[in-house]
């Protein structure tokens, strides 16, 4: 039981307040004219202060223009106008500083054309080689790893589904309930990324914490033999919180942008990246479970309660942490 405190604890506790902070940085370069190109740098920011990235471009390209920096949405946001003599084909673009963090960086080249090329880049491999053309195995690929990026590091959606594990002990009924989840959060993060419909993200994530706390409550209650809505109707209350999860995601997706073309395939590939990385999260944390009750061959009722407290405390102090952030 006390390991299992621990374990939680150093998965989610370190996340606190900022479960949504490792976002992507973002870099678009679009053609405007024969070898020149606007750029829009966006690099993930907390008032004032922003993680230490910059543009590596080719020494072929000029600044045209001086760049024109704003704070917008949690972001810093850079624009400005470069020439590049002999145009981007072949040549390398880098993130400068991304080796020394834990987030990585969308980059996207709109080609004059209409075609764009878009990578993503990791501390592991900072740099990308500008080409000719693209195909839309790159779009494909290129959102898959980002959905499951954007899953494995949202403490939060994770710390929902881990809830909705100890909530529910009949397969059939996991089962149930996970597919109305991901089938409530794949129709608001279609809405969002089309512009169907908005939330506010700073509340979404507020509220997100707090439909962990519910679930974390309801654990207790049906542990005290109190049996509810939530409790005889897991897979409603999973799709009504998947609908408010989904904005979370669909939130992040605004940020990271979508390609002019291929939206349909970029939105469907962020999406089942989500869902792989969703799967593996389940499979990751059941297997755990099974490996605790054998190594330490305990009763599954006295560490789901603690667990549920200690997940209920945390998604609270996540909450208020959020509400007060509103103000900052």
């Amino acid at each position: 039981m006390r390991l299992l405190a621990i374990l939680l604890l150093v998965l989610f506790g370190v996340g606190g307040a900022a479960a949504h902070e490792l976002r992507p940085a973002y870099l678009e370069i679009t053609e405007t004219a024969p070898e020149q190109y606007s750029i829009l740098w966006k690099v993930p920011a907390r008032g004032e202060y922003r993680l230490s990235l910059h543009v590596g471009l080719p020494d072929v390209c000029a600044e045209v223009t001086t760049p024109v920096t704003a704070i917008v949405e949690a972001a810093s946001t850079s624009r400005w106008n470069i020439r590049c003599d002999g145009g981007l084909a072949g040549q390398t673009i880098s993130i400068d500083g991304l080796v020394a963090t834990y987030t990585d960086a969308l980059v996207r080249v709109m080609r004059a054309d209409g075609t764009a090329q878009t990578a993503r880049l990791t501390p592991d491999f900072p740099e990308v080689v500008v080409t000719a053309a693209s195909t839309a195995a790159d779009t494909a690929r290129t959102y898959f790893l980002l959905g499951v990026q954007h899953i494995m590091l949202g403490l939060d959606h994770l710390l929902f589904l881990l809830a909705l594990l100890l909530l529910i002990r009949e397969p059939r009924m996991l089962v149930a309930t996970i597919t109305a989840f991901t089938v409530a959060h794949s129709v608001t993060l279609a809405f969002a990324a089309f512009g169907f419909a908005a939330a506010p993200q700073a509340p979404i994530e507020a509220l997100v914490a707090l439909s962990i706390v519910f679930i974390a409550a309801e654990i207790v209650r049906k542990q005290r033999g109190h049996a509810d809505i939530a409790g005889r109707y897991p897979w409603l209350i999973a799709f009504l919180f998947g609908l408010l999860h989904g904005f979370g995601f669909g939130g992040a997706l605004r940020e990271i942008g979508l390609p002019q073309k291929d939206v349909p395939l970029a939105l469907l590939t962020f999406n089942l990246g989500v869902e792989a990385g969703q799967l593996l999260f389940v499979a990751l944390a059941l297997a755990a479970i099974a490996s605790l009750r054998m190594l330490l061959a305990f009763s599954a009722e006295q560490p789901r309660l603690v667990t549920a407290y200690l997940v209920g405390s945390l998604s609270a102090a996540w909450f208020v942490q959020r509400i007060i952030a509103f103000g900052v």
